[in-house]
């Protein structure tokens, strides 16, 4: 599907259902990969936030995560879902963690690098069949416009991506034909 002559940037609730159904279904790294697309999509994140994420910026007491920005964007204090933190837990279950430690890391035990997250989003996609090309990014965009057909109020959907600009937050209002709803 085509927006204004470009690809779509950004996948539906259904295409990342199945996304994270394909994510979940690696064999090796199943748990980790299903919980970044998660993260990644319900909160936001750029790959390079996604992939710079510590134990500590998660509390599993208070239900929430520190999604520190990066791109001149506003760093916020998100609640979490019980799915999520159970995600969470499942990639920390069976190993040392010290708050300081990244939450995903590669089989060496090293931080996972943001272009090993695109990669997982492009794989799973291609197992999910999606009817295009799936990358990072349309993680984040994903969750914008989730928000905005939700009916959520654009300064809301600013400060929860953590944009700094209103125009970088207004795109995502242009899908939604409910916002027209009882004008006449």
């Amino acid at each position: 599907m085509a927006t204004n002559g470009r690809l779509r940037d950004y996948l539906t609730k259904d295409e990342v259902r199945a996304l994270l159904r394909a994510a979940r279904s690696t064999r090796r790294y199943g748990a980790r990969n299903h919980a970044m697309v998660l993260l990644a999509y319900r909160h936001g994140f750029r790959a390079s936030e996604l992939v710079e994420l510590r134990a500590c910026d998660v509390d599993f007491r208070a239900g929430t995560i520190y999604c520190r920005r990066r791109k001149g964007s506003k760093s916020t204090v998100h609640p979490m879902k019980k799915d999520e933190l159970e995600a969470i837990g499942r990639v920390l279950r069976d190993r040392e963690v010290d708050p300081r430690d990244y939450v995903f890391r590669s089989e060496r035990g090293e931080k996972l690098t943001r272009y090993a997250f695109w990669r997982i989003v492009s794989e799973a996609g291609k197992r999910a069949a999606l009817p295009m090309k799936a990358y990072a990014h349309q993680l984040r965009h994903g969750c914008g416009y989730y928000l905005a057909n939700k009916g959520c109020d654009l300064r809301l959907i600013q400060d929860y991506l953590g944009h700094k600009q209103i125009q970088n937050t207004v795109r995502y209002t242009a899908l939604n034909a409910d916002r027209f709803r009882g004008l006449w």
